[in-house]
């Protein structure tokens, strides 16, 4: 092969490289500063403090094996089939009252329950984190995120399947740290631009 020929397969695997390192990095929400504490989360961490003090390790995002994958489908489908929806109002008779399902339950509470469940597995806080999305139509959401080594994955009470978080049509706003159970942090979703009002 010729000079050039070695040139021109070196800049093609450089490209394939770069698209493939450029696309994992993708994969991962882009997370901010320290911001503001869902209230009904606030409330949540009130009367069950323990779930609220959670640390995590520095070893980074649980490794996606095949084995893990089945386990986040199945959590995900389980919770899902298991609770009916219900707003707070219905259920409470007040707005944003975070918790633990049984029968029914708002979208926080199918979030707090896929964590649960997938913690009693084994994976840690920190690869579990709650996160407040708006949707199309402009309201408040909250869906659970998988930090894995293949990217950061989304099970919702809205969506049977569990999809990387780019792959959603919400715009991503916070979620929970994950490093601390008990803060947030801001997500910085360049991929569209909207006026973040009052939310979940």
């Amino acid at each position: 092969m010729t000079a050039k020929g070695m040139l021109l397969l070196a800049a093609i695997a450089a490209g394939i490289i770069g698209s493939a390192q450029a696309a994992t990095a993708g994969a991962f929400m882009p997370t901010g500063g320290r911001t503001t504490q869902p209230v009904g989360h606030y409330e949540f961490c009130q009367r069950e403090p323990q779930e609220c003090r959670q640390r995590t390790s520095n070893r980074g995002p649980a490794e996606l094996t095949r084995a893990l994958w089945s386990e986040i489908i199945a959590v995900n489908d389980a919770v899902n089939a298991a609770v009916a929806p219900s707003t707070d109002m219905e259920m409470w008779g007040r707005e944003e009252y975070w918790s633990y399902p049984t029968t029914v339950g708002d979208c926080e509470d199918y979030a707090l329950e896929k964590r649960r469940r997938l913690m009693a597995l084994g994976l840690e806080a920190g690869d579990l984190l709650i996160t407040v999305v708006r949707q199309p139509n402009g309201d408040g959401h909250a869906v659970l995120t998988v930090r894995t080594s293949r990217g950061d994955f989304i099970l919702d009470n809205l969506e049977a399947r569990v999809l990387l978080w780019t792959d959603t049509d919400y715009t991503y706003l916070k979620r929970q740290s994950d490093r601390n159970s008990g803060a947030w942090v801001s997500i910085n979703d360049s991929r569209q631009t909207v006026a973040v009002g009052s939310v979940r």
